[in-house]
């Protein structure tokens, strides 16, 4: 009789790179996969209304509406860089205080008795 692992492995054929991986592999590169891209879309939001803002200040034309609009989206998209980087120091804080490498996350193996 054969017995049935519990760690199958996950296929997709739209992500050939991951292929065989058993769940505990996969999760361990996934969480920090998601980790990164959250910081490179928060990193690219912030260019984003820095640059929106920049240009609706230049066009603004001196009318205070639009002038006081670009400085709250200015301010805004740094506000929101800043709290990026935060996050970012609050997890190479817990990295280093804890020992472990969130970015290179190691679940280990899961024992079920």
């Amino acid at each position: 009789m054969k017995y049935l692992s519990l760690a199958q492995p996950i296929e997709n054929p739209a992500l050939p790179q991951i292929k065989n991986k058993t769940g505990i592999v996969f999760f361990q590169d996934l969480i920090p996969a998601l980790v990164t891209l959250g910081f490179v879309i928060g990193s690219l939001v912030f260019f984003f209304f820095l640059i929106t803002g920049a240009i609706t200040w230049i066009v603004s034309g001196g009318d205070k509406t639009k002038l006081e609009s670009a400085r709250t989206r200015i301010t805004n998209a740094i506000v929101g860089f800043v709290i990026l980087l935060l996050a970012f120091a609050l997890v190479q804080l817990i990295e280093n205080f804890f020992k472990i490498r969130i970015t290179l996350l190691d679940i280990g193996a899961i024992k079920i008795r």
